[in-house]
């Protein structure tokens, strides 16, 4: 019998994929590289959903260690457990156990900055508070470095009661073993013991917990005294007595607030713990140093902001454009060669007019989309866009908001959509349900289109100075959006969300590169929710807009067009034919559409839209456009009679020459600029409208910004109509 050779593989070097045994929470300060750690450490192995009965969605991952599987959650970032934003007081009922369906982690992965320890070491006393096992990574050890601070490891964890930290960087990996190492065993790790910055606090919270006989957690009790009227409150007075706590609370704090009183005895110990525990050397400053703090400043931060912002959207207008023209075409040859195999019908329309047509109208504005969160991502991640939001602090003041609206107006640009869930980072819910009907009068994407066609056919491509007379009305259609957002904002802080002064409160990070592996895991996430959620709206709609236009077929009207082919074919020459045949097709096509559903709408809506200047064709253009605008410029291909294969100019061609039964036309000047104000104002897009209500939790805000926009679309294109009309 012969000898079996047998390999042995050590066992840290297969490849095993193993499940999860226990849930651990990263959680550290905004801009501390949180996300950037947990992306270096879990890599594609990320999933993204929504905690139950809230919208704040909820990353994790999974970790491979050598000897186990650990699931990450990467919450959103805080400075304290006091939780003001709708993520950070998700961000903290998560730690605490809170939200139904969500079992309290097993451990914490607690993220400190090293050139932000001031603030990282106030957050870790609370979260010390929690009596949970953790791990502590301290990130931007090499910017501390290059600074000039010198940071002793050994005298923190002194002060920490001997919790270990990890010096690791993000961006390149290093010290990424040994934290994995600590990971490993973490579940098993004793609590960290509490360190002494307030011995009265923590005397009180033991007692009180077993007076409560273990019913109230003891970090439960700790935030019912510093928050009085909270849930957590109310039960312990409900446990004690009104009487009891009050005393207690009056002994603990006196007449200051509770709040205010745990800074001041948090932050008393971290500058004991620094003092000793960090220095900084003394150093030249370097040229990158000094051109940083010079972009801080006010007049060349905003001069750099403008320059920036330009760039941006120069990219997306122009850097997109063969993308969205090779995506474009790649669908309407898909759409030929399907026509081509399917027999002429329903079924072939289906597919062509309605599938392939509805997802290349999704999928021709993702490279706008794409090339917009990549700026966005990469500005975030290099620290300019929290000073961006700090520059424009002032002007969000004059309408009522603050810096923190700046940047989900600023996506606004791409799509209303991110725009408005971009808002949960607004603390006060007046100030972010004003963002949320302000965002969606910035020019989207998807206005474009319709901008084009008509400026392109009724605005003269002439000169004025150095500028273009198309490029100032575009300009100007901009600038419109923005008047109108910013109006509503004020409008709306001052009446219905009235309140206090939005307080806006924000640690500069530091400027730093982006990590590329953290820039290509965000934006294929957004790309994912973009599709996924905006794409699929949009595409349900195509296929319904698709039915009304389609259905029903007037036998008619096909026998009119089949003999109107023959005598065609009879009486023209070969190179007269092609072009009469088309010609046959597209006038069949409209009438086709004229007595559809679609077509009857537009007929029963047309008397509305009579004093804007609109025929029935354009109200039944617009009725297809109140779900997504990106199907107004096809619907008025087909009911101009223009057909699928003609060319914008031709399109622009047939509104010039559109007339009334008495001959007069319908695009004059005034209601062209009236229909551009409509769209500039109006809300179309169901995807917005479910976004609005998904973010509220209520349907009085989308139907409210439904009926707002549309009423002052249209009173705005009245007036323009009218007056011009008179002129």
């Amino acid at each position: 019998m012969s000898e079996v050779e047998t390999t042995y593989v050590p066992v840290e070097k297969i490849n095993i994929r193993r499940r999860p045994t226990a849930e651990v929470a990263v959680i550290g300060n905004p801009n501390s590289g949180k996300s950037t750690l947990f992306n270096r450490l879990t890599g594609l192995r990320q999933t993204t959903g929504n905690y139950p009965g809230v919208t704040v969605e909820k990353h994790s991952g999974v970790v491979q260690l050598s000897n186990s599987a650990l699931e990450l959650i990467d919450l959103p970032g805080i400075y304290c457990l006091g939780g003001f934003s709708a993520d950070e007081r998700v961000a903290v009922d998560v730690l605490l156990g809170r939200i139904r369906g969500t079992p309290r982690p097993d451990g914490l992965l607690v993220v400190l900055d090293a050139t932000h320890l001031y603030q990282g070491l106030y957050l870790l006393q609370q979260l010390m508070e929690m009596q949970l096992p953790m791990v502590v990574a301290m990130t931007m050890t090499d910017a501390a470095t290059a600074n000039g601070t010198d940071i002793s490891i050994e005298v923190l964890q002194r002060h920490l009661g001997g919790i270990n930290i990890y010096p690791v960087v993000a961006t390149t990996g290093r010290g990424l073993d040994a934290l994995k190492e600590a990971l490993e065993t973490i579940a098993e790790a004793a609590a960290p013991s509490i360190p002494e910055s307030w011995p009265q606090l923590s005397s009180i919270a033991d007692k009180l917990h077993s007076s409560t006989a273990g019913s109230m957690p003891r970090i439960e009790v700790i935030q019912a005294l510093l928050h009085p009227g909270s849930t957590q409150s109310d039960l312990l007075v409900a446990q004690l007595g009104k009487g009891p706590v009050d005393e207690i609370s009056n002994r603990l704090f006196g007449d200051e607030p509770p709040q205010a009183c745990e800074a001041r005895h948090r932050y008393r110990w971290v500058h004991g713990v620094l003092q000793e525990a960090q220095h900084q050397a003394p150093m030249i400053e370097q040229f990158s140093a000094r051109s940083f703090r010079w972009m801080n400043r006010p007049w060349p931060a905003t001069v750099l902001f403008f320059v920036v912002m330009a760039l941006v959207f120069q990219a997306v207008f122009s850097w997109a454009a063969p993308l969205m023209e090779g995506i474009d075409l790649g669908a309407s040859l898909l759409a030929e060669k399907v026509a081509l195999v399917l027999p002429e019908g329903a079924i072939s329309s289906f597919i062509t007019d309605g599938v392939i047509a509805g997802v290349g109208s999704v999928l021709v504005f993702l490279p706008q989309i794409l090339i917009l969160f990549l700026f966005i991502i990469v500005l975030e991640d290099s620290g300019f866009l929290a000073r961006a939001a700090f520059l424009m602090d002032r002007t969000m003041r004059s309408v009522g908001l603050s810096g923190q609206s700046v940047i989900p107006m600023l996506s606004s640009f791409a799509c209303a959509v991110p725009a408005i869930m971009a808002t949960r980072v607004i603390p006060d819910r007046r100030d972010r349900i004003a963002t949320i009907l302000a965002a969606p009068f910035m020019t989207c994407s998807a206005r474009l289109p319709i901008y084009a066609l008509l400026i392109a056919a009724f605005v003269p491509n002439q000169s004025i100075g150095w500028f273009n007379l198309q490029g100032l009305v575009l300009l100007g259609l901009y600038l419109l959006g923005i008047v109108g957002g910013l109006t509503t904002a004020w409008i709306m802080k001052r009446s219905a969300l009235r309140g206090p002064k939005p307080q806006f409160a924000l640690a500069l990070p530091e400027f730093r590169w982006p990590n590329l592996q953290t820039v290509l895991i965000k934006l294929m996430e957004r790309a994912r929710v973009f599709l996924k959620r905006a794409g699929t709206v949009i595409f349900v709609v195509a296929i319904i807009v698709w039915g009304l236009a389609y259905f029903p077929r007037s036998s008619e009207i096909r026998l009119n067009l089949d003999a109107a082919i023959e005598q065609a074919r009879a009486s023209h020459t070969a190179g007269e034919l092609e072009h009469k045949l088309t010609s046959l097709r597209n006038e069949a096509a409209a009438d086709q559409l004229a007595q559809s559903y679609l077509g009857r709408a537009g007929r029963f809506i047309e008397p509305v839209f009579i004093p804007l200047g609109w025929d029935w064709r354009v109200s039944a253009a617009v009725i297809a456009g109140f779900p997504a605008r990106e199907v107004v410029v096809a619907v008025m291909g087909t009911i101009y009679a223009v057909g699928e294969d003609a060319e914008e100019s031709s399109l622009a061609g047939k509104l010039r020459s559109a007339s009334w039964p008495d001959g007069r036309p319908i695009f004059t000047v005034p209601m062209v600029l009236g229909l551009l104000l409509f769209y500039a104002w109006c809300l179309q897009c169901v995807a917005t409208i479910a976004t609005i209500r998904r973010e509220t939790n209520s349907w009085r805000w989308p139907i409210f910004a439904w009926t707002y926009m549309t009423v002052i679309g249209y009173v705005g294109a009245l007036l323009i109509y009218q007056l011009g009309s008179m002129a």
